[in-house]
Order: C-alpha cells, then sequence, then structure tokens
C-alpha cells in the first residue's frame, strides 16, 4: 500500500475537525437544556408561573429560529472560522447573563438573544463539512455531529440538576458561559475555512478531500442566494415544513420533558434528571445509525433513497413513540416510549442536514438555516402548545397525538423530496 492510500483510508485532520464539531453540538445543547433543569428554582425565585415558564422556554425558539438565515449567511460570506468563533462567544456571554436577570422580562431578553446567537451554530457547522468532508462521508459526519448535542442534553440533565442543587442556578450559567469562550478561542486558533489552507492536514489528505468533495456550483462563493430564489423552490418549501415536524417532537424533550416526568410521577430533581437524559441517548443513537444508513445506500448508488427512506423510518418510529407514551402508567414505561420517539425524530436529522449540504452546496449556510429557521418555529410553538393544551383540555393526550399527527406529514413530505436537485444549478 503506498502513501497516498494509506493517508485516503486513514484521515486525521478531516476527523478532527469534526471532533471540534462534534464538542460544539455538545456544549450548545448543554447550554440550551440548562434553563429547563433551572425551571423551578428559576420560577420560584422570579414568581412565575407554568405558562410565563412556556414563554421563557419557547422565546429562544424565536430567536433561533428568526436569526438562521441571517446566521447562515455569516458563515456563507465570512467563512465558519470567524462565524463560529463570533457567534459562539456572543451566546456564551448571554448564558452568563441567563444568571443575572432580576424579572420576568430581563430572563425574556436574555434568551431572545440567547437564541439569536445559537442560530448560526449547525448552518456554520454545515458550511464547513460543505468545504472538509467527501460526499460519501456527509450522513456519517452529520449524524456524529447531531449526537453530539443530544449527549450533551442527556449529559446536562442530571450535572445540571447537581450543579443547581449544589452552588444555584446563578452561578451555574456562569460557568457555562465560561466554558464556550474556551470553545471559541480554541476554534479560531485550530479551525480554517478551506483544508487546503490548514498547514497541519497532509497534502495527500487535502488533495484527496478536494477530489472526493462536492463541487461548488459555477457562482462565486462571496455570490448570494437570492431569497426568492429559495423561498420559490417547492423541494426548499418540503424540507422547511418536513423539519418543522421533526422539531416539534424533540423541542418537548428539550423544553417540557424533564419538568413533566418531575410532576407527574412525582419524581425528585436527580431522579426526573436520569429518566429524562435517557431519550437523548437513544436519539445520539438515532443520528449514529441514521448517518451510517444514509452513507450505506447512498454508496449504492442511490442518492434520493438515502435521505428520503431514513428520513421516513425516522417519522414513523417517532409517531408510534408519542402515542405508545400516553397510555403508560409508569415513569420507567413512558420514557421507553419516549425514547422511541426521540430515536426516530433524530433519525430524521442525518438526511436532512445532508440535503441542505446537497441542494445548497457553497450556499449549504443559507439554505440549513432557513430549513432551521422553520424547524425552531415548530419548536416555539411546542413549548407554548404544550402548557396552554394542557391547560385547555386538562390533558396532556391532546399535545402527543398532535405531535404523531405532525410525523406522519413528515413521511409523506419525504416522498417527494428530492436531493439531486440543487438550487442554485435548477436555478431556483
Amino acid at each position: 500500500m503506498n502513501e497516498k492510500t494509506k493517508n485516503q483510508r486513514f484521515p486525521q485532520g478531516r476527523h478532527f475537525m469534526a471532533l471540534g464539531m462534534f464538542l460544539l453540538a455538545l456544549l450548545l445543547y448543554i447550554d440550551r437544556v440548562c434553563i429547563s433543569v433551572a425551571k423551578d428554582p428559576v420560577a420560584g425565585e422570579l414568581g412565575l408561573s407554568d405558562k410565563a415558564m412556556g414563554w421563557v422556554l419557547s422565546i429562544f425558539a424565536l430567536g433561533y429560529a428568526l436569526f438562521q438565515v441571517p446566521g447562515g449567511r455569516l458563515a456563507d460570506r465570512f467563512g465558519p472560522r470567524l462565524a463560529l468563533a463570533s457567534i459562539v462567544t456572543f451566546w456564551s456571554a448571554l448564558t452568563a447573563l441567563t444568571g443575572a436577570v432580576w424579572n420576568y422580562v430581563s430572563l425574556l431578553l436574555v434568551r431572545f438573544f440567547f437564541g439569536a446567537g445559537e442560530a448560526g451554530a449547525f448552518p456554520g457547522m454545515s458550511r464547513a463539512i460543505f468545504s472538509w468532508i467527501p460526499l460519501k462521508e456527509r450522513g456519517l459526519i452529520t449524524g456524529i455531529n447531531f449526537s453530539g448535542s443530544r449527549l450533551g442534553a442527556a449529559f446536562a440533565l442530571p450535572l445540571v440538576a447537581w450543579l443547581i442543587d449544589a452552588y444555584g442556578w446563578r452561578m451555574t450559567f456562569a460557568v457555562l458561559g465560561v466554558i464556550g469562550a474556551v470553545w471559541a478561542i480554541g476554534w479560531w486558533w485550530l479551525f480554517r475555512d478551506d483544508p487546503t489552507e490548514h498547514p497541519a492536514i497532509s497534502e495527500q489528505e487535502k488533495e484527496y478531500i478536494k477530489t472526493h468533495r462536492q463541487q461548488a456550483a459555477s457562482t462565486s462563493n462571496s455570490t448570494k442566494l437570492p431569497l426568492g430564489h429559495l423561498f420559490s423552490s417547492g423541494n426548499m418549501w418540503m424540507t422547511m415544513v418536513q423539519y418543522f415536524c421533526s422539531n416539534f417532537t424533540f423541542f418537548f424533550a428539550l423544553t417540557w420533558l424533564f419538568p413533566y416526568l418531575k410532576s407527574k410521577y412525582q419524581l425528585d430533581a436527580m431522579e426526573a434528571g436520569f429518566y429524562a437524559s435517557a431519550p437523548f441517548i437513544f436519539g445520539a443513537v438515532g443520528n449514529w445509525v441514521a448517518g451510517w444508513l444514509v452513507d450505506y445506500i447512498y454508496k449504492q448508488g442511490r442518492w434520493n433513497a438515502s435521505r428520503s427512506f431514513t428520513a421516513m423510518i425516522g417519522f414513523s418510529l417517532a409517531a408510534i413513540g408519542l402515542i405508545g407514551s400516553v397510555y403508560m402508567d409508569t415513569a420507567f414505561g413512558a420514557v421507553i416510549f419516549l425514547s422511541l420517539a426521540i430515536f426516530g425524530a433524530d433519525m430524521t436529522l442525518p438526511p436532512s442536514w445532508t440535503l441542505c449540504v446537497d441542494i445548497g452546496k457553497q450556499h449549504a449556510g443559507t439554505v440549513s438555516g432557513a430549513m432551521n429557521m422553520a424547524g425552531n418555529i415548530g419548536s416555539f410553538i411546542t413549548a407554548l402548545a404544550f402548557p396552554y393544551l394542557q391547560a385547555w383540555t386538562g390533558s396532556v393526550t391532546p399535545f402527543f397525538f398532535l405531535g404523531a399527527a405532525l410525523n406522519v406529514l413528515g413521511v409523506i413530505l419525504w416522498s417527494r423530496i428530492k436531493a439531486d436537485q440543487p438550487l442554485v444549478a435548477a436555478g431556483i
């Protein structure tokens, strides 16, 4: 085996870059889930009702949704090195400031801008993946990245519960803010926008990445994708709506699952933390399975099926899990079915984000930002729908049936989505 072949089979540079993105996804969700764990002490100190806390949880998703496309455009225009270092610094400052709020209004403002800061993270990662990752490896790398977010949430639930119990919720947010600033410094120091610019990457691997990554469309990297073209594509609209459906399920786990289990099954904070962490672990596995399946089917020469078949399986499992959880009388039984639901919902992530890179190419940041904007409108609605539907109907059952119906819609949409129709090449 010659040296060039060896470097192609055992690459290091792009895997190290993928590790950095995995750690970012881990941090992203540790910071994000902290407010859910801190719900009771925050609400108690500031005198907030469940409905008021619903707005606190949802206002993050609104800021996150509204700034998805600007965040993606930032990565497309200035590159993921500057974009990700800047936005992580910004959101880490807002994480720390969460511990300094003094009333309901200040909490809403900080959480809104925290969401706006986090908005560019995954679009920025998508832009980095376009430049660094060969097309046939894209599904697994995307799955690994998103598994970091789920493991971060699973890790954070019991850990943050312990930190808040030991040191208080205000100090906990301050510590998490410092950790984010450390990541931003490391990313700026170690990452480059294109592997050809990185002094530590071997020439063999640089050549391998250049040969096997997806080629940019004929337009210049600095040319913006017109929003009118973006939103006139039926493929793009179906991509956005299916992600709305996926996020509706997942964001329940991120916001209301912990307090729901704690209240319904009379658990203490640590017990609820461990139970609520299980669906996120299953979600991480769902990302790995889906990432592998996307690449496996793609290597069989079935580009569209590699994305659509994987996502359709995921949405089907999510619907089954949500319905099954309604009929469980114990926390253990409910968590089993909810873990299936999150496993399924997270199976939709690698095909969804891989699709954005497929059809967006060098505009992957903008395209993934548009998709994630729609998804987080779903998140915004979820965080409000759960407490309001429960108040209006006296039951959580309508919420879970609504989530299941949206998952069925996701299956239908994926039967029509095409991964091999890039927006730029098609002129739309």
